[in-house]
């Protein structure tokens, strides 16, 4: 129940493989023992998120379907500016949840999705918005080449995330992660497949850092 004293971030319930009433009892002690900031859970099933509004009567909650998170209680006040880009909109739900991370942790976030390589003039066409960001999240199947690509126009920090969304090859997000952690463009840092959470963590992290000064 300390883990936010010591860490800066608190205790996350993970939804996979629990039974839905254990989650949302997790989520209550959490709640319960710590009103410092919101109680969060992730990759839930649909009985959770269907549950969770009146498991906590009186409480703001936050079911996001896409991601499969859920949040009890009200986010904190947002500080910097997070920016999640997406290749693709099949690489939603894990933006989604790196969104309901960084926002129950207290980061001002969004997401700008389906700007891949594929269409670069998307991105292009968006830089003004990408370059403004203070840390930039880029969430990417298939091939994984978009964080590079955005790593070597920004300033910013940026954390790739693998997805494992592709045929063949890809290897259910193998590949994606070969192409990020070979990348030429310097300072990217690199996640596992699909954890959208631990990379808004890792930018909360710095972020929270960076907002002393």
């Amino acid at each position: 129940m300390d883990r936010r004293t010591r860490t800066g971030v608190p205790e996350v319930v993970f939804g996979t493989g629990k039974p839905p009433e254990q989650t949302l009892r997790l989520l209550a002690e959490l709640r319960a023992h710590d009103r410092t900031g919101p109680a969060l859970a992730t990759r839930c099933p649909e009985a959770v998120l269907d549950a969770a509004a009146e498991a906590f009567p009186g409480e703001v909650v936050s079911v996001d379907r896409t991601a499969a998170t859920v949040t009890v209680g009200e986010p904190p006040p947002p500080a910097g500016h997070a920016l999640v880009l997406t290749a693709g909109t099949t690489d939603l739900p894990v933006a989604r949840e790196c969104l309901a991370t960084l926002t129950a942790l207290g980061v001002g976030a969004e997401v700008m999705a389906d700007v891949g390589v594929a269409g670069l003039h998307r991105l292009l066409a968006k830089l003004d918005d990408v370059r403004a960001a203070d840390c930039l999240v880029v969430v990417a199947g298939m091939d994984g080449a978009l964080p590079s690509v955005v790593a070597g126009l920004v300033t910013a920090p940026v954390v790739g995330v693998p997805t494992s969304v592709g045929y063949g090859v890809a290897t259910g997000g193998v590949a994606a992660a070969m192409t990020m952690l070979s990348s030429c463009s310097p300072g990217l840092a690199v996640v596992n497949i699909d954890n959208g959470f631990g990379a808004a963590v890792h930018v909360a992290k710095i972020l929270k850092v960076a907002c002393r000064g």
